[in-house]
């Protein structure tokens, strides 16, 4: 079988059953396992299945798919998380940006919150949907297929008419010199407007992610108004932006 047919066929037994491990796709198309992991990277990166560990889901099933063991530095966002639930209360309206930390967040919310709770990500409304409670509000517009999050002009004029308590901003460079930057201009865009709507901002953030500066500014660091790590503030890393004025926690 060519490979080109064998990958299709990959593709079609992920749609068909949703997920499907590595043997299974070997054993069903009669070659190496070490095969089928090519052929799923492969096929993950052109955005037809999403890998995951022991083989591969459909990108719709993705949404519903959350397996804590095959997050990064899981145990570090649970502890992001659980300084990030002190700030919440009852009542609140809050904005969520998306990725792993605030998904986090999202799942380790007290199942007694009343808030209401915007969201651009996906997977994150899916998971706030669990919380009986908390009103789960997704705003709508062009959704990026790799990060499941919605992105435009639709999703900045929305934002704009909210004014929330609080926002929770999913950080992927931290630096002194530039503050918060990102990787796409697009989400950049809509974090900027995420801010805007919100009396007060915290910016989550892995130890990884510090000193790290990305193509698209967010904001200044005499913007940020709280970072949440998962370091001690009095750790040694930190001082410099304690130093510099940075509220941590």
């Amino acid at each position: 079988m060519k490979k080109k047919d064998r990958q299709q066929k990959v593709v079609d037994e992920v749609s068909i059953n949703r997920q499907v491990s590595s043997s299974f796709l070997s054993e069903k198309l009669n070659v190496s396992e070490d095969t089928i992991r090519r052929d799923i990277k492969e096929l993950d990166k052109k955005g037809l299945l999403t890998k995951v560990h022991g083989g591969a889901i459909s990108t719709m099933q993705k949404l519903y798919h959350y397996n804590e063991d095959v997050i990064y530095k899981r145990e570090e966002k649970v502890l992001i998380a659980k300084k990030a639930i002190t700030l919440v209360e009852d009542g609140m309206v809050i904005i969520m940006s998306g990725g792993t930390t605030n998904l986090m967040l999202a799942k380790l919310l007290p199942k007694n919150l009343k808030a209401t709770i915007y969201t651009y990500s996906l997977p994150i409304a899916m998971q706030l949907a669990e919380h009986p409670t908390v009103e789960t509000i997704f705003i709508g517009g062009r959704i990026q297929r790799n990060s499941m999050v919605t992105t435009g002009i639709d999703v900045i004029q929305y934002l704009s008419n909210i004014t929330a308590n609080l926002c929770f901003i999913g950080v992927s460079g931290f630096s002194l010199e530039q503050g918060i930057t990102g990787e796409g201009y697009e989400v950049a865009l809509v974090k900027k407007a995420m801010i805007s709507s919100s009396e007060r901002n915290v910016y989550l953030s892995t130890s990884n992610k510090l000193n790290i500066r990305l193509n698209y500014d967010i904001c200044s660091l005499k913007e940020i108004d709280i970072a949440i790590t998962d370091l001690d503030v009095q750790d040694p890393i930190l001082k410099p932006y304690v130093d510099a004025g940075v509220m941590l926690i």
